[in-house]
């Protein structure tokens, strides 16, 4: 049967195969142009406020009563104010140190934990995944109370460690390494055991170099985290020389009531280190969010 069903399918001639070819193309193209149209979207979408706090933070004032999109009389009054009354050196300064070493007090937690939970087997492994994961449902403010009354009893708030420790640990950063983990062929990890490697040495030396990526995202999504923190900060931080940039600017709006170019201008110098790190990185942020999917 199936023989005489392949004798009643007749070849394409080469003008229909032309055509087939030609059409497939055409809507590889549509297609194309259409995502590529709806990302243009997107990225306009996501410009729009962008471009309202810069257009606003030039202006006095007073005319941001009545927001326009003309700037009639342009100023740098607002960020000349920002910088006369605030110590902004010093807190991208706080700001540099306690992201950099909350990320890397992160990656090397969150990493460890991971590759436990990935090659490991012990009981109610599962589990502790599971409690872990738990975690990313858990809202800050809940553990504002509990920290401030643990890190006052150790005499470390108005530290940069009252702000560093708390946001070590991630429990979606644990989740983004194990799913790396576990794309890594377990041979690997075999024959390095076979040469007399032991568990740190697989790690360090195997394991960690392979995820490159996925500590590359980690670190970027954890420094962006640690920078854009202000509840924490705020509440543990009243020293002036140590305060970081969201909290140190959000002491000087204070002193001035609700003046928009103000606000602006200070949410513009808020977010341009952050805006420079993700068009620095950005490749690798991909290239870490990518590599989560991968299965062994």
């Amino acid at each position: 049967m199936a023989i005489l069903a392949n004798k009643d399918v007749q070849p394409l001639t080469a003008a229909q195969a032309r055509h087939h070819a030609a059409t497939a193309d055409r809507r590889t193209r549509l297609f194309n142009r259409c995502c590529t149209g709806v990302l243009i979207a997107f990225a306009l979408l996501w410009l729009v406020p962008l471009a309202w706090a810069l257009d606003t933070s030039l202006k006095p004032n007073g005319e941001t009563v009545n927001p326009t999109w003309v700037i009639e009389n342009p100023t740098l009054a607002s960020f000349q104010t920002l910088l006369a009354q605030g110590d902004i050196i010093n807190w991208y300064a706080a700001s540099f140190i306690i992201s950099a070493l909350s990320a890397a007090g992160t990656v090397v937690t969150a990493s460890l934990a991971a590759y436990a939970l990935s090659r490991m087997r012990f009981r109610y492994r599962w589990l502790t995944f599971w409690i872990i994961l738990m975690g990313i449902m858990v809202p800050r403010q809940v553990l504002v109370v509990p920290q401030f009354q643990e890190l006052g009893s150790i005499n470390l708030l108005n530290t940069y460690w009252a702000v560093i420790l708390p946001a070590i640990p991630i429990a979606i950063a644990v989740f983004v390494f194990k799913q790396f983990f576990d794309g890594i062929p377990k041979e690997l990890d075999e024959a390095a055991r076979i040469d007399g490697a032991g568990f740190f040495h697989i790690y360090r030396r195997i394991v960690l170099p392979l995820a490159r990526p996925a500590v590359s995202a980690v670190t970027i999504f954890s420094f962006v985290w640690a920078w854009n923190d202000l509840l924490w900060p705020l509440i543990a931080l009243s020293n002036p020389e140590i305060m970081t940039i969201p909290v140190g600017l959000a002491t000087v709006q204070g002193t001035y009531g609700i003046r928009y170019a103000d606000t602006m201008a200070s949410a513009i110098l808020g977010a341009l280190p952050l805006v420079l790190v993700f068009l620095l990185f950005q490749r690798r942020i991909v290239e870490g969010i990518a590599g989560t999917g991968l299965k062994g």
